[in-house]
């Protein structure tokens, strides 16, 4: 894979780093939030709205669609009440591995210990027998293989994760040797086998089953395609949401967490909306060395193909402290740098002690992390990449963020309907923030009259600068008519409000008039 680096090519000056934490620091780089037990209350998730969460992560791999429901209706109490708005993701199980723990006692595993993986599920787990939910597993592995066991997702800590090695295949059962002492809390815990083909279903008929009651019910926003092994995975699991009526706007995010999808990356970028670097699981497939090199790879590829990327696994420690070490601030920064759109928090936020301070602290470090990325280079590097001739969109979209950074303008207000129009500039990575008007279309089914813009301005609450806003379908934006003035001065009131437009500031205005895009800078009164 082709590495681009976008380092730093001036010097960062020391008062930037000696300046006071401002309160209203607010980050282009958007903040995925799991929810789970630790926060699922509205008092909770509202603190995590108003920290800077603008998706909120539903994982299928615990918990039932009613507990979900509850969560969700919660969320959508506290969107009313902060006025925040926020996306809805869900998370596929997939072809996970997993260990089946009842009792939910925990179990103490020691070093050099034998253990057995059975796939007979009614057995109590022990530390001499683990139930697991796959009986294929004695034809997958072999003697010498490695085994990994972990709580939700892997954390690498030597006493809640424990490294197995295959010591006997016996019929159906795995016999291991365990390599490293260790406690395993829960109902379950996730397994996994370095560099083994599963033989299971990407999208399996429980996913199936969730997404067409669940999903469907509460119009989710993003599919997180978990186990993406090869694009004919996102083709299908494409296929089956298009027969799901309003699904068929869901966008497919693809989870790349092992060496299928690493080794298939590019052509599953091509077919998916986006891609999550699922770098738990990736750093048990790949050597820890590799994994930086991995990151910078994909981000680049995912930037450079205008597709959102998300990182996850960046702040493990805040699970259980209140501020994250020196290396995982470093490792927020450097994905930023690296061009990430959004960071995933799974465990931090999910049964961690500190979701809204998690949320919080990264906000803050991607805020920093902004301040000195290289915009210029990263500018050339996309317009070099991009080529010539540009096609019509992509050249209105560079010309809107070249004008927008020529004249200082404080923000870039974009008129689009199916948000690609706004997509294309945030691909460029303006130094400002970009408001997406989204204009609502009226379609008919043959049956009934309905508007879009919902789906579209939600999902750009996933896209690294971009801040949507849903117009009054009564206003066109896409004509010769006041109508248009109209919703740019809506807009405009918009991004006041937000405290990203003041007074005497430029604001760089693209919208469609007529059959032609337009590209206008105007200078705001008092």
């Amino acid at each position: 894979m082709h590495v681009t680096n976008l380092l730093l090519e001036e010097p960062i000056r020391m008062a930037s780093i000696l300046e006071p934490p401002k309160n209203n620091l607010s980050a282009m780089t958007k903040i995925v939030g799991t929810l789970g037990p630790k926060s699922r209350s509205v008092d909770v998730i509202s603190g995590c709205l108003k920290a800077g969460m603008s998706v909120a992560r539903f994982d299928f791999s615990w918990g039932d669609a009613e507990y979900h429901q509850e969560t969700l209706e919660n969320l959508k109490t506290s969107v009313k009440s902060t006025k925040k708005l926020c996306a809805v993701m869900l998370d596929t199980v997939g072809p996970e591995l997993q260990v089946m723990n009842k009792s939910e006692k925990s179990i103490a595993l020691k070093a050099e210990s034998l253990v057995v993986l059975t796939p007979d599920q009614d057995k109590e787990a022990t530390s001499d027998l683990l139930p697991i939910n796959y009986d294929g597993l004695a034809k997958a592995v072999k003697k010498g293989d490695t085994i990994f066991l972990g709580q939700y997702l892997f954390t690498g800590s030597e006493t809640t994760s424990v490294w197995l090695e295959v010591s006997e295949v016996k019929e159906v059962d795995v016999v291991c040797t365990v390599k490293n002492a260790a406690v395993l809390s829960g109902s379950l815990f996730t397994l996994h086998v370095s560099q083994i083909h599963i033989d299971l279903p990407t999208l399996t008929e429980k996913d199936k089953e969730v997404i067409s009651t669940w999903g469907v019910r509460n119009e989710i926003d993003f599919l997180s395609l978990s186990y993406t092994r090869h694009a004919e995975d996102v083709r299908q699991a494409r296929e089956f949401l298009s027969t799901l009526g309003q699904l068929s706007q869901t966008q497919i995010f693809a989870k790349i967490e092992n060496i299928e999808g690493l080794t298939h990356f590019d052509e599953i970028l091509e077919e998916a909306d986006g891609i999550i670097l699922s770098r738990g699981n990736l750093g048990i497939d790949l050597p820890p060395e590799k994994v930086f090199l991995f990151q910078k790879a994909a981000l680049y590829k995912c930037n450079m193909a205008g597709k959102p990327a998300v990182v996850t696994r960046v702040v493990d420690s805040m699970t259980d402290n209140l501020r994250p070490t020196r290396a995982e601030a470093t490792d927020v920064a450097n994905a930023v740098l690296d061009g990430t759109d959004a960071i995933l928090l799974g465990a931090e936020t999910l049964r961690g002690l500190y979701p809204i301070e998690t949320i919080s602290t990264v906000r803050r470090i991607c805020a920093e992390a902004e301040k000195v990325f290289n915009q210029d280079l990263y500018f050339k590097k996309t317009s070099k990449y991009v080529g010539e001739p540009m096609s019509h969109l992509e050249s209105i979209a560079s010309s809107a963020v070249r004008a927008a950074i020529k004249t200082k303008a404080s923000v870039i207000i974009v008129f689009t309907s199916s948000g690609k129009a706004a997509r294309l500039i945030a691909k460029y990575r303006p130094t400002m923030p970009v408001i997406s008007v989204v204009v609502p279309r009226l379609i008919t089914n043959q049956l009934k009259w309905t508007f879009t813009g919902a789906f579209e301005a939600r999902q750009s609450l996933i896209v690294r600068n971009l801040f949507p806003m849903l117009a009054d379908p009564r206003h066109p934006a896409d004509s010769t008519s006041g109508s248009n003035e109209t919703v740019l001065k809506v807009a405009l009131e918009h991004g006041k409000a937000a405290g990203v437009i003041k007074s005497h500031d430029r604001v760089v205005v693209c919208q469609k008039v007529g059959d032609s895009s337009v590209v206008k800078i105007i200078e705001l009164e008092e």
